[in-house]
C-alpha cells in the first residue's frame, strides 16, 4: 500500500505506536525483575500463584496463567502452580450474584490461598474494589502480593508487597504494557535459572 492511500487513520496509528514505544522505554525494569525473582522463588518452593483482573486485565491474567502453567513445562523442571481466578465463569457469577461483585476474587482466594503463595493482581487504575478486597485477604493469609497497574498506581500500589506501575494515564497503552510485562516475566522464568536449583 503506497503512501498515497494513507489516510488520517494511519497518522493515528503511527502516533499510537510512537506513544507505546515511549511507555515501554519508561517501564520500571528493576521492579519487573523483582517480580520475576519472586515468581521463581514460588516456583522453586512449589507455591501457588493466583492471578486476576477485570476486563482487559482479566484477559491478561488468563493469558499469563497459560504461559506460566503450560509454557514453562519442558519435561525436566517442576511445573508452576499458576491459576487465573478469572476463568471459572459460573463461580464468578455465583459470587457476583449471591454475595457481591466486590468479592468475586477474594472469595475464591479464601478457599485456596496459603502463606507463602503469590497473589498477582492486574489493574489499570489500581482502584477496583474487587482487586483490593482480594489483595487484602491475601495479605491476611500471609501471601506475597504483587500489583501490576498504571496511572499513579492507585490504592493497589500501597497495598501490595511489590508494585509495577506503568508510567501512563492512557488505559490502552497501560494494558498493552501489561501484556509486555507478562511476556517479559514468562521469558525470564523460561530462560533463567532452573527453579530446582534455586
Amino acid at each position: 500500500m503506497g503512501s498515497e492511500t494513507r489516510g488520517g487513520d494511519a497518522t493515528i496509528v503511527d502516533t499510537y505506536f510512537a506513544n507505546l514505544g515511549d511507555v515501554l522505554k519508561g517501564l520500571p525494569v528493576a521492579e519487573v525483575d523483582l517480580v520475576a525473582r519472586t515468581l521463581r522463588g514460588a516456583w522453586s518452593e512449589g507455591r501457588s500463584v493466583f492471578l486476576f483482573g477485570n476486563g482487559g486485565s482479566a484477559a491478561t491474567a488468563s493469558h499469563m496463567a497459560v504461559d506460566l502453567a503450560k509454557g514453562l513445562v519442558d519435561g525436566t523442571r517442576p511445573r508452576m502452580r499458576a491459576i487465573a481466578l478469572t476463568d471459572n465463569v459460573p463461580l464468578l457469577t455465583a459470587y457476583g450474584n449471591d454475595v457481591s461483585f466486590d468479592r468475586v476474587f477474594a472469595e475464591q482466594l479464601a478457599n485456596f490461598v496459603q502463606a507463602g503463595d503469590v497473589v498477582l493482581a492486574i489493574s489499570g487504575s489500581g482502584n477496583s474494589p474487587n482487586i483490593l478486597a482480594a489483595v487484602s485477604l491475601a495479605r491476611e493469609r500471609g501471601a506475597v502480593t504483587i500489583g501490576i497497574t498504571g496511572f499513579q498506581g492507585g490504592k493497589l500500589k500501597g497495598l501490595v508487597d511489590q508494585a509495577v506501575v506503568v508510567p501512563s494515564d492512557n488505559m490502552q497503552l497501560i494494558e498493552d504494557a501489561h501484556m509486555v510485562i507478562a511476556h517479559a516475566l514468562f521469558v525470564a522464568l523460561r530462560d533463567g535459572p532452573d527453579p530446582s536449583n534455586a
